[in-house]
């Protein structure tokens, strides 16, 4: 059956290569990206690799509140039932850490815009839907003053960070939305994955795309997925597991969303 997948930071790295695998099995893509160029040159490469596939773009900034509410409005009007949401994109290295209203890029992009994109998307996803949220081997415990924008971060603990504090808001909106809603689960692509965010951040060429790309498409449309929630999967060990001990605890991960929910209030009021 062909599902309608909307995949987040589609223009290259892991999303790219997703992008190929899902529309060569026939699916139709919804792919963001935050340059215009680079979704015209995205889309262009996937429809090289599979003609017939059906795939628009969307443009938007993650670190704009503005623009992520705009792209989910643009979702939903392209379709009325989102099968599978893809949070894949994300940010490490940057020259401007600190967007202007004065908190650290990494926590805005990486987890308020996802958690913000999701939200909106709720009423055109099924519970049989696919939340697929893209966390790292890399966690460290969440900071709230820095994501507050009350403490500033160097690159590697903002992204750690950043990285639990996804995965922990995945195991709560898992547990709220329980047996109806759609399913989540928090991914680790795998270690130092070839890259451009790996490539700047360590200097290093990674290793093969296409094992973070697998496990992607896997989870969202293989059986193996299918019914489970509330779950970290690390393919570094290519199994569910287990991820840092903060995202077991009801209680921290209650208190990271009533952060989410200030920071999203002051950004609002901010607009």
């Amino acid at each position: 059956m062909t599902k309608t997948i909307l995949l987040t930071g589609a223009t290259d790295g892991i999303g790219l290569e997703t992008a190929k695998r899902l529309a060569a099995d026939g699916h139709e893509l919804l792919l963001h990206g935050r340059s215009e160029d680079k979704l015209v040159a995205a889309k262009a490469t996937v429809l090289k690799e599979a003609p017939s596939a059906v795939v628009k773009t969307l443009r938007a900034d993650l670190s704009n509140l503005a623009d992520v509410e705009a792209l989910a409005k643009a979702v939903a009007a392209e379709t009325t039932s989102l099968d599978v949401l893809i949070n894949n994109a994300g940010v490490f290295k940057t020259p401007t850490p600190v967007t202007p209203e004065g908190f650290d890029v990494r926590f805005i992009v990486n987890l308020i815009a996802p958690y913000v994109l999701t939200r909106r998307l709720l009423p055109v996803m099924s519970g049989e839907g696919r939340i697929i949220n893209l966390s790292s081997a890399a966690q460290a415990p969440v900071d709230l003053n820095a994501l507050l924008g009350k403490r500033t971060l160097n690159d590697s603990d903002a992204y750690a960070q950043s990285k639990l504090a996804i995965t922990m808001w995945s195991f709560d909106l898992a547990q709220g939305l329980g047996t109806d809603g759609p399913s989540v689960v928090a991914i680790n692509p795998a270690s130092f994955l070839g890259s451009k965010m790996v490539k700047e951040a360590y200097g290093s060429a990674g290793h093969d795309l296409g094992i973070g790309a697998e496990i992607l498409q896997r989870a969202a449309l293989s059986d193996d997925f299918a019914g489970i929630t509330g779950r970290y999967f690390d393919n570094d060990r290519r199994q569910f597991g287990t991820p840092h001990p903060d995202a077991l605890d009801n209680t921290k991960n209650k208190k990271l969303v009533q952060v989410i929910d200030e920071v999203i209030t002051m950004l609002t009021a901010s607009a």
